[in-house]
């Protein structure tokens, strides 16, 4: 098969694919969007919109993701001047901008290492001892890791954390089992931006073969190649027995390199 005819499999959340699909288009490749994560409101944000009006009290508030940027613009009006920004990677820093906020008028922080982007990485560029004489506001999905606010802590600062939307793996449908099937039947370079969707999936096809639909589907998938923007997905997606790993940095036009390397 020439690596060209190869399809490009997006399973970001299907709100997410578009703009990337359309790029992958232009390169001439076939765009698969095969979502693997579902965003959904909060079923009470009572919570989250107690916060939002309190920002300007906050030295900092990070968000853990494009998604939690997102949440939040669709329910503020405007971004308080005086309150830093942080963000883990490029995507962020897009949804940011997208919303107006850049480093022209806001002070955002992110990991200066674009291969390593999350909160270990984001902790060496905050000014921490500023934020000794402030608190700091984590806004995330209704679960993730808890690194970050633990190392705030331990270095004196108030951290507070408010979830802002919900994670959900969509329904294994009989349309997504005959899609699944049929990508596994050929080869595919599968964009990959979240350890749990990369669970989700070989969850999937370990029910496809327990169901006796494709006695090989594990294996299959886990010869299937993977783009994914950080180490810690590639070191996930090891333990599961993924063979061909491709790791880049975060941010879409790093994904398109990869990409364009693997031709």
């Amino acid at each position: 098969m020439n690596k060209r005819d190869k399809a490009v499999v997006i399973t970001r959340p299907a709100s997410q694919a578009a703009p990337l699909a359309q790029k992958i288009a232009a390169m001439g490749r076939i765009a698969e969007e095969f979502p693997l994560l579902e965003i959904h409101p909060l079923a009470d944000s009572s919570a989250l919109d107690a916060v939002l009006v309190t920002l300007d009290q906050y030295a900092l508030v990070a968000f853990v993701s494009p998604n939690a940027i997102d949440a939040v613009f669709s329910r503020i009006k405007s971004w308080p001047a005086g309150t830093s920004i942080g963000v883990m990677g490029a995507g962020s820093r897009a949804a940011l901008a997208v919303h107006g906020l850049t480093d022209t008028n806001a002070r955002i922080y992110s990991p200066v290492d674009a291969e390593r982007t999350d909160s270990e990485t984001l902790l060496e560029v905050l000014d921490l001892p500023t934020l000794q004489a402030g608190k700091v506001l984590i806004i995330r999905g209704e679960s993730g890791r808890e690194l970050l606010a633990d190392a705030l802590r331990e270095q004196g600062i108030p951290v507070s954390q408010v979830a802002a939307y919900r994670r959900v793996a969509p329904k294994f449908t009989a349309a997504r089992q005959q899609r699944l099937l049929s990508m596994l039947s050929t080869e595919n370079d599968w964009i990959v931006t979240s350890s749990e969707a990369l669970r989700t999936l070989l969850a999937w096809a370990k029910k496809l073969a327990e169901e006796q639909r494709g006695d090989d589907a594990v294996a299959k998938m886990q010869q299937q190649h993977l783009i994914v923007p950080h180490i810690r997905i590639a070191e996930t997606a090891q333990s599961l027995g993924f063979q061909s790993i491709t790791l880049t940095a975060s941010g879409d036009e790093n994904l398109l390199v990869a990409l364009q390397s693997c031709l």
